[in-house]
């Protein structure tokens, strides 16, 4: 194994986790902007606009509020990754059998909006949020010594280590009401992404050791159309950009048999998205229905190149898709009762990997709000997300296996109207 293929191999690893914000959807998109569309699956949130978090889905919103708003919130996200039936079939193996590996971890992922009435017509909003991350670390010992029979051959622990994702969206928007029916808005995403990764080749004899960081800046545009007051559709796209991560990396040098620090910039394209969602009250009832259909772009990862136009790796994922669908009581003036259903589409495809396991997802989520002093709101979300079992086979076979992530989130939220 040269420099070059260990290079592409492990590097290229690194940047898709970094480049991707949460192992709870599809593709490491992160659903946990707020409590409140937690609880809904997210169902309409492009148009729903019960509290400031709306701006994150759709900043033409912010026009449907007749005061100025603040949300602040954590999600909790607790992920299960089991990978099964491992077997190693590099060189010298003969498809060695690898023990089994349960990753689980828990993260909080917090969020704060505010929004800004001007006047009738304009509103402006600053939120932080995060819309991508994962963590998926595999103890030490896993896959040490398959294959390697002291020979320096790599074995099936360079297929685990430690992958780390943490992303931060800063966000400015702003809205504009043309009428009673249509409002407009849009603005501009600050994302900061960081990501770890660590990979052995087998014990003692270190891969990769990386930590990288960078910034991009993407925008967003949406609109808003009121059929009445009842009824409602949002539309929204988001624009992300592409990254570019700067990082020292130990990487091994196959040649000395030491590690070396190698310095690389590279451009990272991040998924756009883009989102449908309808909002309906049905007349005299307490009960509402809403719904979203949402787009993301992952086949922006078709390849992965540095800024001095080295060509790392192709990865070939493929675009992905969300349907939602939710409903809310309004059980009295104090109390609001929600559920929610989405399904996920993956965003691997042919290429697939243990450590950034993907698949098919189903959420089942609920929650409910409580108004107090006319003004305040607590909200608190709930969802239980399914993935589907996947067979994975990574560099032509060299290692195989099973993988099923599911997740537990929960969250809760304080918004205040003034």
């Amino acid at each position: 194994m040269n420099k070059k293929r260990l290079f592409s191999k492990t590097l290229l690893a690194a940047t898709i986790t970094l480049a991707t914000q949460q192992a709870t959807a599809a593709g490491f998109q992160l659903n946990a902007q707020s409590a409140t569309g937690l609880g809904r699956a997210f169902a309409g949130d492009a148009v729903i606009a019960d509290n400031a978090s709306v701006m994150a889905r759709n900043a033409a919103a912010m026009a449907l509020f007749d005061s100025s708003q603040f949300s602040g919130g954590v999600n909790y996200i607790k992920t299960d990754i089991e990978v099964s039936d491992v077997k190693y079939a590099g060189q010298l193996a003969g498809g060695a059998p690898v023990e089994d590996a349960n990753n689980s971890s828990g993260t909080p992922v917090p969020n704060i909006y505010y929004v800004h009435r001007l006047n009738d017509q304009w509103a402006f909003g600053a939120g932080i949020y995060s819309n991508f991350g994962t963590t998926n670390n595999f103890d030490d010992t896993f896959g040490a010594g398959s294959g390697n029979l002291g020979l320096g051959i790599p074995d099936a622990s360079l297929f685990g280590g430690t992958t780390e994702i943490k992303s931060i969206n800063y966000a400015l928007t702003v809205s504009y009401r043309i009428n009673e029916q249509f409002s407009v808005g849009g603005g501009l995403d600050i994302i900061q992404g960081s990501g770890k990764l660590k990979r052995d080749m087998a014990p003692g004899m270190k891969a990769l050791d990386v930590e990288a960081d960078g910034i991009g800046i993407g925008w967003n545009l949406g609109a808003v159309y009121e059929l009445n007051e009842r009824n409602r559709f949002g539309f929204s796209y988001h624009y992300s950009p592409e990254i570019e991560a700067d990082g020292d990396m130990y990487m091994l040098n196959t040649k000395t048999g030491q590690n070396q620090i190698e310095d690389h910039t590279l451009l990272m394209p991040l998924p756009s998205m883009a989102e449908f969602s309808g909002y309906h009250e049905i007349k005299d009832t307490k009960f509402a229905v809403h719904y979203s259909v949402q787009w993301i772009g992952w086949s922006a990862f078709d390849e992965l190149n540095t800024k001095e136009g080295v060509n790392i790796n192709n990865y070939e994922w493929q675009d992905g898709m969300h349907y939602a669908i939710g409903g809310t009581y309004f059980l009295n003036d104090a109390w609001t009762l929600r559920a929610g259903y989405m399904y996920d589409t993956a965003a691997q495809d042919n290429l697939t990997s243990i450590s950034v396991p993907d698949s098919d997802r189903q959420w089942l989520s609920g929650g409910f709000s409580y108004h107090f002093e006319k003004k305040h709101t607590v909200d608190f979300g709930f969802t239980y997300l399914m993935g589907d079992e996947v067979d994975v086979s990574e560099k032509g076979g060299a290692l195989t296996a099973k993988t099923q992530a599911n997740a537990i989130l929960a969250g809760v939220q304080y918004s205040y109207s003034f």
